[in-house]
Parts: C-alpha cells; sequence; structure tokens
C-alpha cells in the first residue's frame, strides 16, 4: 500500500514525504517521537533499528501501512542507517517526493519535523533544521562541539552553517542517488554530506527550529573521542597529506638551497627561488595523488584534476617563493633562516588551498 503525507504549497500540492528515523537501542522516547509525528499527520514514517539489542527491540514499533520497521542485525552506524531507508524508499517508492530525517529521541518536536517537510523543494538543495546555541540550557560539550564544526567549516570552505550536526534534514528525491554514495556510516556520513553538498555547489537552506535538550542528552549514543575522530578525518587526512608534502618539500627545500648556494654563489638572491621551484616540483606530485585519493575521495580522471591542481599550485608557487625570498633578504637569512620564514609562509597559504582544493580542484560532479 502507498503511503501518502500531502504537504500543501500555495497551489501545488506535493505528496509522498518520507520521514526516516534511524534509532539504536531506543528507549520509551521513540514511541512518543512517532506518536507526535502520526498527530501531527505523517504517514510515511521508516524507522531503522540499527542492531538494537533483545531488551530495546521492545520500544519498536510494529510495521503496518504506515510505519515500515527496517533492521540491521549488527549495529552498522546512523549513516548506514540513513543509506539504508534512502535506498528502500528508491527502489519501493520511486514516485516519493522527497525525505525528512529526525532523531527518536524527542529532540525534533513534530511541528519543526513538518516545518522542514514543508521547505524541501524539487531543485538541488538540501534542508537543515538548525538549533540555536546560545541559550544557557544547552549543555557546554554540544555548543563547544558545533562550535568547533561550525568554525572549520567556514575556515576550510568558506561556508557558514550554524548547525552542523543537526540530524534534521530535508531532502528532494533528486538527490537520493547522491546521497546513497556519500561515504561514511556513522556520525561522520552528516559532516561528510555538508562537506559534499558544499564542494558540489548543491545548495543548503537553513530552518530555525527549538532548541529540545532532554538529560543533556545523556542518551546519544555519540562516542566523543572515537566519532570526533571520524567526523574530522577530513581535515585529518589533510593535516597528514600536506605534513608528508610539507617535510618533503622543507627538506627538498633545504638540500637544493645548499647546493645551489654552492654551484652559484653569484647568484645567491635567486637561491631561494630556485629552490622552492625544485623542491615544490618534488613535493607537488606528493601531495596531489594523497589528496585526490586519500582527501578528497575523488573519482574524476586524472587529466580533470591535474591541469586545476597545477593551475593552484604554481601561482601558490611563486608566492611562496617571493615571500620566502623578500623576507630572507629583508632579515639577510641563510639556508636555514630561510626554511624558517618557510615554514610561517606556508602555513598561511595551507589554509588558503584546502578551501580552493576543496570547492574547485577536486570539486565532485553532480548531474
Amino acid at each position: 500500500m502507498t503511503m501518502v503525507f500531502c504537504v500543501e504549497k500555495g497551489d501545488i500540492m506535493q505528496n509522498k514525504i518520507f520521514l526516516v528515523i534511524p534509532s539504536l537501542n531506543p528507549d520509551e522516547k521513540l514511541g512518543k517521537t512517532i506518536k507526535g509525528m502520526l498527530e501531527i499527520g505523517f504517514e510515511n514514517i521508516i524507522v531503522v533499528d540499527d542492531g538494537s539489542d533483545s531488551e530495546h527491540k521492545l520500544n519498536f514499533p510494529t510495521s503496518n501501512n504506515v510505519i515500515t520497521v527496517l533492521t540491521h542485525s549488527v549495529n552498522l552506524g546512523k549513516g548506514a542507517a540513513l543509506k539504508t531507508a534512502f535506498k528502500y524508499i528508491r527502489d519501493n517508492h520511486p514516485d516519493a517526493y522527497g525525505i525528512v530525517t529526525a532523531d527518536g529521541d524527542g529532540q525534533h518536536t513534530p511541528q519543526d519535523v513538518l516545518m522542514c517537510a514543508d521547505a524541501i523543494e524539487d531543485k538541488k538543495e538540501i534542508v537543515l533544521g538548525c538549533r540555536d546555541f546560545s541559550g544557557d540550557d544547552v549543555p557546554k560539550k554540544s555548543r563547544f562541539g558545533n562550535s568547533i564544526t561550525s568554525f572549520v567549516f567556514k575556515t576550510l570552505c568558506g561556508k557558514a552553517i550554524s548547525d552542523t550536526q543537526t540530524g534534521l534534514r530535508g531532502f528532494p528525491m533528486c538527490l537520493i542517488d547522491y546521497l546513497c554514495e556519500i561515504s561514511g556510516d556513522r556520525f561522520e556520513y552528516e559532516t561528510n554530506m555538508l562537506l559534499k553538498c558544499i564542494g558540489d555547489n548543491v545548495a543548503i537552506k537553513e530552518i530555525k527550529i527549538e532548541t529540545v535538550y532532554i538529560d543533556e542528552n545523556k542518551s546519544t549514543h555519540f562516542r566523543p573521542i572515537r566519532d570526533s575522530f571520524r567526523i574530522y578525518k577530513f581535515l585529518v587526512n589533510y593535516i597528514f597529506s600536506s605534513l608528508i608534502s610539507f617535510v618533503a618539500d622543507i627538506s627538498f627545500f633545504y638540500l637544493f638551497s645548499r647546493l645551489f648556494s654552492a654551484l652559484i654563489s653569484q647568484l645567491s638572491p635567486l637561491v631561494p627561488i630556485i629552490a622552492t621551484v625544485c623542491a615544490r616540483v618534488i613535493s607537488s606530485g606528493i601531495n596531489y595523488y594523497i589528496n585526490k585519493t586519500k582527501v578528497f575521495d575523488n573519482k574524476s580522471k586524472v587529466k580533470n584534476t591535474l591541469f586545476k591542481y597545477y593551475a593552484l599550485a604554481v601561482p601558490q608557487m611563486l608566492v611562496s617563493a617571493t615571500a620566502v625570498t623578500l623576507l630572507s633578504y629583508l632579515f639577510t637569512a641563510q639556508s636555514l633562516g630561510s626554511s624558517v620564514i618557510k615554514i610561517f609562509v606556508d602555513t598561511f597559504i595551507f589554509f588558503l588551498s584546502f578551501r580552493i582544493q576543496k570547492l574547485w580542484v577536486f570539486k565532485g560532479d553532480i548531474d
């Protein structure tokens, strides 16, 4: 039986909005959440049991003509649970209009979920239900975590997102395949989704929602150390890639500086430039390979990204070389001193380069 939930927007009636609720070892709040969603009018509810134990399975509803319960035999993670629901809707309800996701612990009110569902449009845009973290009732760890993630997004991706970890999100069906292909099986999936959308110019619409924390969010399955590492893995990988390239660059810069200083001492003012160019040729090849395959997980052909990479790397190299040369000249620095100056110059370039690589060089393609 086809499940239908109608959302009215002006003169246009758009139906078949599916509500997805992933859950692991839920308590009685899951039943209350589903009851509230039914009362406000949702008739397409997909609940994903992400490997709950036998005791907590009693808190899941029974599948009927309104509610469908999908089950993982073992815990696979929130990202995997969401993708299981997305694929189920895609395969069984190809005429669905959109999907809204919500948590089952009562943190998203039925009114806010409905508001986000109503904001879904048939275009490449996702909807975020964003909380206000300035209130006194917000747990310190939640405020701190969101502040850090928002800062990272703003600094490295150039996109201000007020609530990067919200589980209340809306998607049109035109993005369903796109969402299923995004990497990540646990909490990092939602972060990867935002990164992917920013890089691929998928619009992000923010809807202000009520901020609700029950028992200071003690029911969350978020593991601070392990899951934080997963969330920031993209940044850790980029730092690691840059560190490898940086060590190679500095090492070869120092070696070439010593070599060329001995061979062409009469041209000593130009030695930093020559050494920078030679070192960067080697380190950039290392950096390109790691960034393409490990950091940005770019599937495009080499020819589609290599030109853009060096279109960035060459000006970046010239800026670095010019700045290092001028500063070395001003401070009459020799090989070691120039290397120290280069460390400070390239640190600044590091942050700028990530943004450009993410948004242009290794930008993904979406039809």
